[in-house]
Parts: C-alpha cells; structure tokens; sequence
C-alpha cells in the first residue's frame, strides 16, 4: 500500500508529481555542483544532467507542464541578467567597446560556421549538430531559443536531439574555454606581472574610474573666467566641487558664477582621459592630498556617500533638482551599476544610485534627507517593473519579422524579446518613473531559480532515448563540440592580441564574455588582480547573448 502510493506520486502525472520531481531534480542537482576537478566545476549543468538520468528511467512530466516550466525558467534568467548588465550596455560601447563587441562577434559568427560547417561534411543532423553548438559554448538561453523556433515551426512539437546534443558536448565546452585562454598566454608567452603593470600605467590604478585632482590656476586665459564659462571653453565634461584661493587655505563650495584666480588651486573630478587636456587649459597639477580638501579645519565642508532611496527622485534630471541654489552642495559623481558616471545636468537619477555629496555637514544632512539613504527600503522588490518589463519582453519576442529568402519569419523568441526589453526598462526606465532597482542577492535569486528551473525541464525532457544516441555515434559530438568551443576562440584570441594589442586580462574576459561562460570568468578574475577582465565580460555580454539566440534561430529556420 505504501508502495503504491509512492509509485503514484513518482510516475503518475499531477500537480504533486510535476513540483516533486522538479525540486528533487533541482536539489540533487544543486548538491553535485560541490563536485569540482582542478578547481573547475558544471555548476547548475548538474540540474540537467540529473534530469537527463532520471527521464531515462521514467520519471518525465507531461508536456504541457515541461513546456510551461521550460520556458517561464528561461525568461526568469534572461530577464535578471538583462536588467543587470542594462545600465552599463550603452556605455560599454566607449573608449574600445565597440572594438572588443566586433571581436566577440566574430567569434560568434566563427563558431556558428563551424558548426555549420561539420554538419555539413559529416552529415551530421543539423538540430543535434545545434545543440552541440550551444552546449560546446556553454549557452543556455541559445538552446532555449533553437527549441523555442523548432516548437513554433513544428506546432508546438519538440525535438530531444537539441538537449541532447548540448548535454554531450558542454562538459568539455567548460573545459576547452579556460584552456584556450590558457593556451593564449602560452602561445604569447604573457608575463601575468607585466600585463598587470601596463594595464596601471594605462589605465590608473582604478580601471575605468573616475579620476579626482588639485590644479593650481596658472594660465591668464582662465583669470577671472566663472566655473560656468569653464565647463564650457574646455569642451570636456569636469565637474569642479572645490576651491582654495591662493595665499589662503580657506575652501569653499564652487557656485557656476565662482570667478578663478591666477594662484587658485581647484578640486575636480574629470574622466581619466580628460586630465591632461584640463592640465594644459588651466594650469598645472599640484600634489594635493585628497584628505586634505575632505578634512581642513578653516571651514566646515565634508564630503559624503549617500544612496538615492527616494522614490520621488527616481527618473529626476539632476539639474531640475538645482541642489547648489537650494542647498549648496555639489554632487560630484555617481556610482551606477560599479560604473562612476561624472554628475552633468542631463543625468537622469536611478534608484540605488550612490551618490558622492560635497558641503557643509548642515546642508549634507538636509540634502540626506531629500536623497533618502535609507539602504534598508531597497531590500523591497521591484515587482511591478519585472512582470511588466515580461509581458513586454513576451510581446516583443512574438513578434514576427519577415527577412527576404527565410522560409518563415524570425522572432526574437522567449529568450531575445525579455533580453531587450531588460535592458531598455533598466536604462530608460527611471526616465519615465519607472523604479527598475534591483538588488543583487534578488537578482541573482531570480536568475538561478530561472535557470535551475530551465535546466530541469529540459533534462527530464532529454533522457529518453539519450543512452541509445551516444552509443549509436552520438560520442563523436564531444570531439566535434571541441572543434567548435577551441578553433574561434583561438582564432579571436591571437587577432586580438596580434592586431587589436588587447590586454591578457581583457582577452580573457572577452572570450568569456562571448562565450557567456561564468566558470571562464571566474578562471580569469582568478590568474588577474584586477577587474579587467569584468569589465570585459560585462562590455560584450550583452551583445553576444542577443547574437547567440539569433544566431540559433537562424540555423534552426534554415534547417
């Protein structure tokens, strides 16, 4: 009697079998992540290979559970990851983005022939050969979108050779990634220590920071010139927060009609880039400690870091606010996103953002107040943005787009619609009153219950029949994903370093980047101490997702 009823719950489809043998799926495979070889692991692929093991033994869900479950998973993830890497897309395009996104995309569109390119000299079947492309590059979201094509040009029918085929060859994809930056290093003979110099010399100590410095008024153009005329004769964005006039070591609050002295010293944070011109146009640098502006005892300014938690803020442009009329303070930069952005007018404020506040402790307190900095009220989720940012991604995914010479017209699918969408409302979202502040722990819970979520379905979906097609020559995928994850991402890495003079560090970030291989990066952050290879990552990962799901929908349309 015991028996039956446990037999039931296992084989028999309902509601209880469906969320029983998913979670169990998702533990057991959440408890192999621990299972590491030379410090490198399968992370949440565990959760599918577990799926694949007990659907070869009869424990699968009904198809419209796997189907619904399959793809609410994926939009989950993509959704989180768009809304994080959102904010710093558009701005990934500066000072060398453009050219590390045209290198991630080559490696895609390499990678994409390659495959293409096996199936058609060993006759392999070209959806196997597309789960290979997609488990040998470790992306998930890609196989989403494949199968998601395959559903709609089939009427709703799946394919088990998709999940298969990625499920053979992403193991060693894992592997043939890190060992293919390895093999860069080796290849170029790369002192780690030298790469890490240059990179200071370059870029600072603080990569892609905003930069803080004391100049001293020497050039006679700038005497008697106001802030305001300043900002706008030097044609760079500055942001000037304090002064010290000459023969005095009184500071005070600049106002836009502070007029500049021969002798003044200034306090201003510019962009890395823009010093020496700002040096040559005012006068010289002067070596001036930073503390010594933040704690001088002749006056009363303080410098603060507050967090923007008021709702009302959010989507205010930062010159409406008139914070030195009203005030009298100045925000000297803003933390968006592990971004420093120089605080112009034309800023439009986010929730979450951290702002850096300069003035006298009264006026910093009242300016807390309008700010918020309460941390706490972030912990509150964002729900009305994520479901809403969903349907429109949903929306936006199902529409149909005809090309010329394609059998059907492309959509961007379940996968590529939330993608976009995420990375608009995360962008231009405030802009319209739109609160899109997430915080990472909640980010990051949503991304992996929508991946662990994705990955079982597809597992208990796979199992059927996969033993049978690995012993029938399904074995020679593993070789062929090789081929697939080494020879792009070789090539890229030498014309990167041969052509582009890339930095290592932001070699490896880039692969990884492109790749979408979180285990890449983890190996690269690991061998740097920097976060160029971060940075890197997050620079190309928007993109090469998008390219990814695309891609996939064009191989399956032509198939």
């Amino acid at each position: 009697m015991t028996d039956s009823w446990l037999v039931n719950l296992l084989f028999t489809p309902s509601v209880a079998h469906s969320v029983l043998l998913v979670a169990l799926t998702i533990a057991i495979g959440l408890y192999l992540t621990r299972i590491k070889i030379g410090g490198v692991g399968l992370g949440v692929t565990w959760v599918l290979f577990v799926g694949i093991i007990a659907s070869h033994f009869g424990l699968v869900l009904d198809d419209t559970t796997s189907h619904f479950i399959k793809e609410f998973g994926l939009i989950l993830f993509i959704y989180s990851i768009g809304i994080q890497v959102g904010p710093g897309f558009f701005h990934s395009f500066k000072k060398g983005g453009i050219t590390l996104n045209m290198l991630a995309a080559g490696l895609i569109l390499l990678g994409t022939f390659t495959a293409y390119a096996i199936h058609l000299v060993t006759g392999q079947d070209l959806f196997a050969m597309v789960g290979v492309l997609y488990g040998a590059v470790t992306n998930t979201p890609g196989l989403g979108a494949a199968q998601q094509t395959f559903s709609d040009m089939h009427d709703g029918a799946s394919n088990a050779l998709f999940a298969q085929g990625y499920a053979v060859a992403y193991p060693l994809g894992v592997v043939g990634i890190i060992l293919c930056i390895v093999l860069v290093k080796v290849v170029f003979r790369i002192s780690l220590s030298k790469e890490e110099e240059e990179l200071k010399k370059k870029n600072g100590n603080n990569v892609g920071a905003l930069k803080a410095i004391t100049l001293e008024i020497t050039n006679p153009a700038v005497d008697g010139r106001t802030i305001e005329e300043l900002t706008k004769l030097s044609g760079r964005e500055v942001v000037v927060t304090r002064l010290m006039h000459r023969g005095t070591e009184d500071i005070e609050l600049v106002k836009a009609q502070t007029r500049l002295q021969l002798g003044d010293r200034v306090f201003l944070v510019v962009s890395p880039n823009d010093v020496d011109a700002l040096t040559v146009f005012l006068g010289q640098q002067v070596d001036m400690n930073q503390q010594v502006w933040d704690t001088n005892t002749h006056n009363d300014l303080v410098s603060e870091k507050l967090v923007v938690t008021n709702a009302k803020l959010n989507g205010k442009r930062l010159g409406d606010l008139q914070l030195r009329q009203t005030f009298h303070v100045t925000i000297t930069r803003i933390r968006r996103a592990g971004i420093d952005l120089l605080a112009n007018p034309n800023l439009f404020l986010q929730m979450g953002d951290r702002v850096t506040v300069v003035g006298s402790s009264n006026n910093v307190k009242r300016m807390k107040d309008l700010i918020g900095d309460r941390v706490r009220s972030l912990d509150e989720p964002q729900l009305l943005a994520t479901f809403l940012g969903i349907s429109l991604g949903v929306l936006l995914g199902s529409l149909p787009i005809a090309f010329p010479g394609m059998p059907v017209p492309v959509k961007l699918g379940l996968a590529g619609g939330p993608l976009i969408v995420s990375i608009l409302v995360s962008k231009f979202g405030p802009k319209y009153k739109l609160v899109t502040y997430t915080t990472a722990s909640a980010n990051l819970l949503m991304r992996q219950i929508g991946i662990c979520l994705f990955m079982a379905a597809v597992g208990l979906g796979a199992g059927v029949g996969f033993v049978d097609t690995v012993l029938n020559g399904g074995y020679m995928w593993v070789f062929y994903g090789f081929l697939i994850t080494f020879i792009p991402c070789f090539v890229v890495g030498i014309i990167a370093r041969v052509v582009c003079h890339r930095n290592y560090f932001t070699i490896a970030g880039m692969i990884s980047g492109a790749m979408t291989d979180p285990p890449a990066l983890a190996y690269s952050n690991s061998i740097s101490g920097n976060d160029q290879a971060s940075v890197a990552y997050s620079t190309v990962y928007p993109l090469s997702m998008f390219l990814r799901v695309i891609m996939a929908q064009i191989m399956v349309l032509f198939g």
